[in-house]
């Protein structure tokens, strides 16, 4: 048994090393005044440690606005997802209604058509149709409604006793009081889950926003830096650095929302509310 858990516990190790060297050497050689992209760089002397790459790519880039931008982005698309996810998952696992085992079929159906193929209609649709480029709205309304959320949200409200809906309805509750005072406090986990995934997407998509945006004070910061790329890495004296400081920079978000909510994973037991 001790030998089982002295080797389990070198496995999980090295599992973990090889998660996070990458994320600590994206911070090494953001804060590294000399590019070394040889094996050392990753244990640079601290005389080549500097935050000089930061303000670098922050004047060319605006790291601020980009961030803002980002924000105001994955907010309204994180809002939208767990709202429209939340009220289609409740109607397909509780409410009896016809037709609810082909709406739940063409969601499934959904997860297997790749955005890039409905990119071609939805620029046309919002950017010359709508007239919707370079607007907030333009960049957030394809994302919305997220499929992935709705099937979430319909697996957890499948997982809550139906005593716990009976009982709400025969004390005078409405659908929306049972949704909202009832079925959403007991599901916290998918709650957490929906806003990490779905925060992620919007704050690292690329490709949309970039079709659809061509001022940059209206850019997200992962088009802006591409365009950084691009356009003036080449003119700074560190580009290398510059990058990994952006990088850092819009990582940084996602890895401290998972920190903060990861215990909100752990599933808790449903079926304590219920007294048979």
């Amino acid at each position: 048994m001790r030998v089982g858990t002295v080797v389990r516990g070198i496995l999980l190790g090295l599992g973990a090393f090889a998660f996070l060297f990458p994320f600590y050497y994206m911070v090494i050689g953001s804060l590294q005044r000399e590019p070394d992209q040889t094996v050392a760089g990753a244990f640079p002397h601290p005389a080549n440690l500097t935050f000089a790459n930061y303000a670098t790519i922050n004047d060319r880039v605006n790291l601020l606005g980009s961030m803002a931008n980002s924000g105001i982005f994955a907010g309204a698309v994180i809002v939208g997802t767990v709202v429209f996810g939340a009220l289609a998952g409740y109607a397909l696992a509780i409410l009896a209604w016809r037709g609810r085992g082909a709406v739940f079929a063409l969601a499934l159906l959904v997860q297997v058509v790749p955005f890039q193929l409905l990119m071609v209609p939805l620029y046309v649709m919002i950017a010359r149709n709508y007239g919707l480029a370079d607007n907030y709205l333009g960049i957030i309304l394809p994302f919305v409604i997220n499929s992935t959320a709705v099937i979430i949200f319909r697996q957890y409200f499948l997982q809550l006793p139906r005593a716990i809906f009976e009982a709400a309805r025969i004390d005078g509750a409405s659908e929306w009081q049972v949704l909202t005072r009832v079925a959403l406090p007991l599901i916290r986990p998918a709650l957490v889950t929906v806003v990490l995934i779905t925060f992620i997407g919007p704050w690292n998509e690329f490709l949309w926003p970039f079709l659809v945006t061509k001022r940059a004070d209206m850019q997200p910061l992962a088009v802006s830096l591409a365009n950084y790329i691009s356009n003036v890495a080449n003119s700074t004296a560190n580009p290398f650095g510059a990058l990994l400081a952006g990088a850092v920079v819009l990582a940084a978000p996602v890895v401290v929302l998972f920190i903060a909510f990861q215990r909100y994973f752990v599933a808790s037991d449903l079926s304590t509310g219920v007294k048979e």
